[in-house]
C-alpha cells in the first residue's frame, strides 16, 4: 500500500477510517445525449474515470463508492477496471438520497469525502487536503468552496465572519440578496462529512423543494439546527471543482484538460509549438528533447521517446515509438510500435499490429496491418502490407501488394532477409521469399521463392513494328469517309 493511502490520523493520533463516495448516478439532461453524464470524455477518458484516478492517490480502491443510477450497467462496466465499489442508486431522487442509499456500505467508516464525479479536473491533493481540514476542524460537515470572478448560478457560502472557517449558510443564488450576490464564495458540491453525525440527521433532509429531491446541500441547515459544527475550505485553484452540466461546459473542460498535459509535458522538456492546436491525452508519455508540431494528436496510451520529431497532422493512437524517431507529416497510427530511428510517413498508415523495426523507412501512401518491417528495411512509396513479415534489409518497391484474403481468411507472406522486391509486385499469400532473393518489377508472385533466387511472373513483352501508325491511318481514312 502507498504511503498515501494509509489511514488518515486524526488530531490527537487517532486513526480515522476515511471513505470516498463519488456522485455518479445522474442523468446530465442539458447535455441532450443518449449516453450517461459521467462517460462523457475529456481529455481521452470518461469524467468519472479522472475523478477515481485522483481519489485512487488519497485512499485505497477498496474504501471509493461510485454511486450509479442512470445506465448503471453501462457505468459500471466503463470503469470496473479501476476497481472501485458500486452502490446502485436505482431512484434518482437527488445528491443526498444518493449518501441515503449508502447508509450500509459507509457505516463501518469514520469520515466519508464526497466528490462529483462529473468534475475532472480535481486534484488529489485538494481532496488530500479538504480531509486533512475536515478532521482538524473536528466538523460535522466541511465544505469545499471556490472563489469565483462570476459566481452567477453557484449556491453562495456565507461564513459567520470573514475569518471564520465556520459557516452560517448556503444561499442559493434565487434566494440570495443584492449584497449575497457580490459574494464571491461558492459551494462547489463537494464536501467531507463525520459518517455517524451524517447518518444520525440525514433523514431530517426534506423534498419541499422544485425537483423533490434530498440535497446534500441542505445537510448544512440541519446540521447547524441539530447545533453540529459546519466549516468551509476554499479550493486553491477554482477551476478544480467545475461540473460539466453543458456540451459547452463539457468542451471547457477537455480544452483545460488537454493544455495543462501539454504544458506539462513542456515543463518536462518537450517541445510543442502551439499547444493550444495540439491534441494530447492524458495518459500519453513523451520523452524529453522531442519536438511536437502543431495539429498533432496523441491518443489513448501513446508512448513516445526522446528525440523524436512529429510532424503536423499525424494521429497516434495507442502507439509505442522509440527514441529518434521521425513521424512525418500526416501519419495514422493505431496500436502499433515504432522502433528507434525509424521514419514513417509522410501519409502512412500504420493498422493494429504493426511494428516498424529500428532504422527502418515506411513512407508516403504505405499501409500496414499485422506486419513487422524489420530492422532498416524500406517500403518508400505506395505499398499495402497486411499480414506480413519482413526480415531485415529488404526494399519492398514501390505498389507493392500483399494479397492476404482470398474471401474467407487471411494468410500470411513472409520476406526474409535482403530481398529485394521490384516495383507493382503482388504476393498472393500464403508465400514465402527465401532469404536474399530478387522480385522482378511487375511480377505476381503465388509460389513460393527459394533463397538468393531471381523470380519473373509476368508474361513475355510483344512488339508490333508500326502497329500503331497503321491504326491512325485507319482512323483518319475512315474519318475522311464520313
Amino acid at each position: 500500500m502507498r504511503k498515501s493511502q494509509k489511514s488518515h490520523s486524526a488530531a490527537g493520533g487517532s486513526i480515522l477510517r476515511v471513505a470516498i463516495a463519488i456522485l455518479a448516478a445522474g442523468k446530465g439532461t442539458r447535455l441532450k445525449s443518449k449516453h450517461p453524464k459521467v462517460l462523457h470524455e475529456v481529455g481521452g477518458k470518461p469524467l468519472l474515470a479522472h475523478v477515481i484516478a485522483a481519489a485512487t492517490e488519497v485512499v485505497p480502491t477498496q474504501d471509493i463508492y461510485a454511486i450509479i443510477g442512470h445506465e448503471a450497467e453501462r457505468v459500471r462496466k466503463a470503469v470496473a477496471h479501476t476497481g472501485v465499489n458500486f452502490v446502485l442508486q436505482t431512484e434518482q431522487r437527488g445528491t443526498g438520497h444518493a449518501l441515503m442509499v449508502c447508509r450500509e456500505a459507509l457505516a463501518p467508516y469514520d469520515v466519508v469525502l464526497v466528490l462529483s464525479g462529473d468534475a475532472p479536473l480535481i486534484k488529489a491533493e485538494t481532496i488530500a487536503r479538504l480531509r486533512d481540514f475536515h478532521a482538524a476542524k473536528k466538523a460535522a460537515m466541511t465544505l469545499l468552496s471556490a472563489q469565483l470572478h462570476d459566481p452567477s448560478g453557484y449556491g453562495r457560502v456565507i461564513r459567520k465572519s470573514p475569518k471564520s472557517d465556520e459557516v452560517k449558510a448556503i444561499v442559493e443564488e434565487k434566494a440570495a440578496t443584492a449584497t449575497q450576490k457580490k459574494m464571491g464564495e461558492i459551494n462547489s458540491g463537494f464536501y467531507a462529512f463525520s459518517v455517524p453525525i451524517l447518518f444520525r440527521y440525514i433523514d431530517r433532509l426534506r423534498t419541499d423543494n422544485h425537483h423533490g429531491e434530498f440535497y446534500l446541500t441542505d445537510m448544512a441547515s440541519v446540521l447547524q439546527k441539530a447545533k453540529q459544527r459546519v466549516v468551509a475550505i476554499v479550493a486553491s485553484d477554482p477551476h478544480e471543482i467545475l461540473g460539466s452540466n453543458t456540451r459547452a461546459e463539457l468542451v471547457d473542460l477537455d480544452h483545460r484538460l488537454r493544455l495543462a498535459k501539454s504544458l506539462q509535458l513542456i515543463d518536462n522538456g518537450v517541445t510543442i509549438f502551439y499547444p493550444h492546436t495540439c491534441v494530447i491525452d492524458s495518459g500519453v508519455e513523451v520523452g524529453a528533447d522531442t519536438v511536437i508540431e502543431p495539429f498533432v494528436q496523441l491518443l489513448g496510451n501513446t508512448r513516445v521517446g526522446s528525440d523524436c520529431r512529429i510532424r503536423s497532422y499525424s494521429v497516434i493512437r495507442n502507439t509505442v515509438i522509440g527514441d529518434r524517431v521521425s513521424v512525418l507529416p500526416g501519419c495514422v497510427m493505431d496500436d502499433s510500435e515504432v522502433k528507434a530511428e525509424a521514419i514513417v510517413g509522410p501519409y502512412s498508415r500504420l493498422r493494429p499490429g504493426s511494428e516498424i523495426g529500428e532504422g527502418a523507412h515506411l513512407g508516403n501512401f504505405v499501409e500496414t496491418k499485422k506486419t513487422r518491417l524489420g530492422k532498416g528495411s524500406k517500403a518508400n512509396h505506395l505499398t499495402y502490407l497486411g499480414d506480413t513479415e519482413v526480415g531485415e534489409g529488404v526494399n519492398v518497391g514501390a505498389g507493392t501488394i500483399t494479397c492476404n484474403y482470398d474471401g474467407v481468411s487471411k494468410h500470411k507472406t513472409v520476406i526474409e532477409d535482403g530481398v529485394f522486391v521490384g516495383s507493382d509486385t503482388i504476393l498472393i499469400a500464403p508465400v514465402r521469399v527465401g532469404k536474399g532473393s530478387y522480385i522482378a518489377a511487375a511480377s505476381c508472385i503465388t509460389d513460393d521463392v527459394p533463397a538468393d533466387s531471381l523470380a519473373i511472373a509476368r508474361t513475355q513483352q510483344t512488339v508490333k513494328e508500326g502497329w500503331a501508325k497503321e491504326k491512325r491511318e485507319a482512323r483518319a481514312k475512315d474519318a475522311k469517309a464520313k
